[in-house]
């Protein structure tokens, strides 16, 4: 079929709420176009999208809308029918569908994958480990696809850096069956749900992460210790993880925070009165965290965190995984 005649025909996405408002709202094409924070963020996660992915494609190449809908179906694929039936539900404040509540009924009824010390270890440091998230085959496949996108080859060093690098060590790949087998594991989301106290969470679409070596000409590319929400008060309770896809190392470059912040991040954020608290450096107070292939970390994301040098011989290798509720808020203030 002609590709204008693929543009005039009636698309699958045809119907889905909040699509064309979202485009809209980003491509500047409809000022009353409103959709909220909340909405954008289940929008895209029931496509199937990054967040900064889709904002990318839509600031570079300000699509019409008919165009955006061929980039998302070729991009993503076809929605998944039981989460757009999920998400329709959440518009319309009803329950969520039967399937699906059956599925949250079955993570209730597994038997719990963080034991009493690793939860307590959550309340006094705010990050666990979850071992064995997925199996080692399946973590296999996963770094197979990071070692395919960075154009590397584990057994030629100078290749780790020859690779297209315009975001740091982050690789800006959101789609994939080998993404897939962490997004849909009973035991992360088990792990999630204790962790919120509900299995009424839904999944991130994330990206993955290629730390190569520091070497000279090649220094460590950050992020150094930072914050991904508003440090406006009250912070909202929320999650953030990172899945090894290889044993890593503490000197790795592995993830680094600091542990038990989210204690005392109040009083030292009133304490500084005007100076910026992005401009602290925390780093004396960090930790880097170790864990084996499949391992996922979960932190808080009121603790300072970030990616560290990579002092070691081999790359670290990462995906980013993380769920939340449909109702979670950001602080409409940043600071």
């Amino acid at each position: 079929m002609p590709a204008t005649a693929m543009l005039d025909a009636p698309s699958s996405l045809s119907g889905i709420r909040g699509l064309s408002d979202y485009w809209a709202s980003r491509t500047g094409r409809s000022p009353d176009a409103l959709i909220s924070e909340e909405q954008t963020r289940l929008l895209l996660d029931t496509l199937g999208l990054g967040i900064e992915q889709a904002a990318s494609y839509l600031g570079a190449d300000w699509p019409d809308y008919p165009t955006f809908e061929a980039w998302i179906l070729a991009t993503a694929g076809e929605p998944d029918p039981l989460l757009l039936a999920r998400y329709d539900a959440w518009l319309d404040g009803a329950p969520p569908p039967d399937a699906e509540r059956r599925r949250q009924q079955a993570i209730e009824a597994m038997m719990p994958v963080l034991d009493a010390d690793a939860l307590a270890g959550w309340d006094a440091e705010g990050f666990v480990i979850l071992r064995r998230a997925i199996t080692l085959d399946e973590a296999k496949a996963a770094e197979a696809l990071l070692w395919r996108l960075a154009m590397a080859a584990p057994d030629d060093p100078d290749s780790w850096y020859r690779g297209p690098r315009n975001n740091g060590i982050m690789v800006q790949h959101f789609q994939d069956p080998a993404l897939e087998a962490a997004r849909r594991s009973p035991r992360v989301h088990k792990a999630f749900a204790q962790l919120w106290g509900s299995t009424d969470l839904w999944m991130t679409t994330d990206r993955m992460s290629f730390n190569p070596p520091e070497r000279p000409g090649r220094p460590f590319q950050g992020p150094l210790l930072h914050w991904d929400v508003s440090l406006a008060l009250p912070i909202p309770f929320a999650t953030q993880g990172i899945l090894y896809l290889t044993d890593t190392s503490a000197d790795q470059g592995a993830l680094q925070l600091v542990p038990g912040f989210h204690h005392r991040i109040e009083d030292w954020l009133d304490g500084l009165g005007d100076a910026d608290p992005r401009e602290v450096d925390l780093s004396a107070e960090a930790r880097t965290i170790a864990a084996g292939a499949g391992d996922l970390v979960i932190w808080r994301h009121d603790l300072p965190h970030g990616a560290s040098p990579n002092r070691t011989d081999r790359p670290r290798m990462a995906q980013y995984i993380n769920m939340y509720p449909a109702d979670l808020t950001s602080h409409p203030v940043w600071r």
